[in-house]
């Protein structure tokens, strides 16, 4: 089965409308001073800087990060959402990550066994974004179509890949191992340079049409950044311009990925996204959409709590979620006030939630008083 949905967001949501909307009266306490009130107390004590996308990033129209992660379910949901063994239940969870809005772009569903790399569809909605991809989603033709529709894209250098090096973009003096014409990942070993920047030449098969499948060569750029501690390089490939992006630069940008594993523990530990104690498929449905709609909920109040802050507040999104979710009744109250819901009393309620549902199950009281009532009479 697979699910597939993207998500339909506004570009810079208007932080002013949403207060309006969620504003009870003007002459009493709104929601937003309610929260800001009480997020406000958490916030002063942090210090460290927000996970905000850095200067680096300003150049592109958005930052995108693909990955995907598994949920386990109920093994007699196996048939449903197939797992890589035998005797369990997993569903994979897709998801293109916009780090520039902090939101889900779009997300699927598969069984467990479906590779991330068949979620990510290339297009036209690529102009202008940079993606940034794990080996995963290594493949030379996907790289080509990012660039041929006018996008951007940095990845880790696949060590099976091995391109052949048509350039170098720096001398090194001395008796520096010159690397034209020779495969990256067989001379790299012999190397002690600070960096690697060079021009690579890949060659892959384009996508079969009318019954013919095309070859095809490309250039990219591929970068080496050397890690001291263990003695060897982080390669990356990449279509960003050496003029633009230095290798220090294209290296911070791929740490950029560690953001959707924060959003994915986020889902998990805040929004019970791994929570999945159902053998029924249309609640394992219901319980993703709740994680994703609590999320989204999230992020727009959070617009709203950062413009009505003071500057110099900073907030990360696991802590605000937290924030987000232990204040949860009180935005709910407001809202039900707003939207005009009125709750029933509370003894009421009390009855409805406490009382027992099975009327043909008699509780462990009832037993015992059915069992000593007849010695009683006697």
């Amino acid at each position: 089965m697979v699910v597939c949905v993207r998500l339909r967001r506004r570009r810079k949501p208007n932080a002013r409308q949403l207060q309006a909307k969620l504003q009870l009266n003007c002459r009493q306490d709104t929601l937003s001073r309610r929260v800001l009130s009480a997020v406000d107390a958490d916030a002063r004590s942090i210090s460290a800087r927000p996970h905000t996308v850095s200067e680096e990033f300003n150049r592109f129209r958005d930052v995108m990060i693909a990955d995907g992660t598994v949920l386990r379910l109920h093994e007699l949901l196996s048939e449903e959402y197939e797992a890589r063994h035998e005797e369990q239940a997993g569903a994979r969870f897709h998801l293109l990550h916009n780090v520039t809005d902090q939101t889900i772009d779009r997300f699927s569903v598969t069984d467990e066994k479906r590779h991330d790399s068949t979620q990510f569809e290339t297009g036209s909605w690529l102009d202008g974004r940079l993606a940034i991809l794990d080996l995963a989603y290594f493949k030379y033709r996907r790289f080509a179509l990012i660039d041929e529709n006018n996008g951007y894209f940095v990845s880790r250098l696949k060590r099976s890949s091995n391109p052949v090096v048509t350039g170098e973009f720096r001398e090194w003096r001395g008796r520096a191992i010159p690397l034209e014409g020779k495969k990256i990942f067989d001379v790299v070993d012999d190397l002690c340079r600070k960096y690697i920047d060079v021009e690579v030449e890949v060659e892959f098969d384009r996508r079969e049409y009318a019954g013919t499948q095309s070859r095809d060569r490309k250039r990219f750029r591929v970068v080496g950044v050397r890690n001291e501690d263990a003695d060897d390089y982080h390669l990356y490939i990449t279509n960003l311009s050496r003029e633009e992006f230095l290798p220090e630069d294209l290296a911070t940008i791929y740490r950029c990925r560690w953001e959707v594993e924060l959003l994915f523990r986020e889902l998990k530990t805040q929004y019970r996204l791994d929570e999945f104690n159902t053998t029924k498929k249309h609640i394992v449905e219901i319980l993703l959409y709740a994680a994703l709609l609590s999320l989204i909920v999230s992020r727009e109040l959070l617009s709203l709590v950062i413009e009505h802050a003071d500057d110099d507040l900073v907030f990360p999104p696991e802590r605000w979620a937290a924030t987000f979710r232990s204040h949860a009744q009180l935005i709910l109250h407001q809202l039900s006030g707003y939207l005009g819901y009125s709750p029933p009393p509370l003894l009421e309620r009390l009855i409805d939630d406490a009382q027992k549902i099975h009327r043909q199950r008699p509780v462990l009281q009832e037993q015992l008083a059915t069992a000593i009532k007849p010695t009683a009479e006697a």
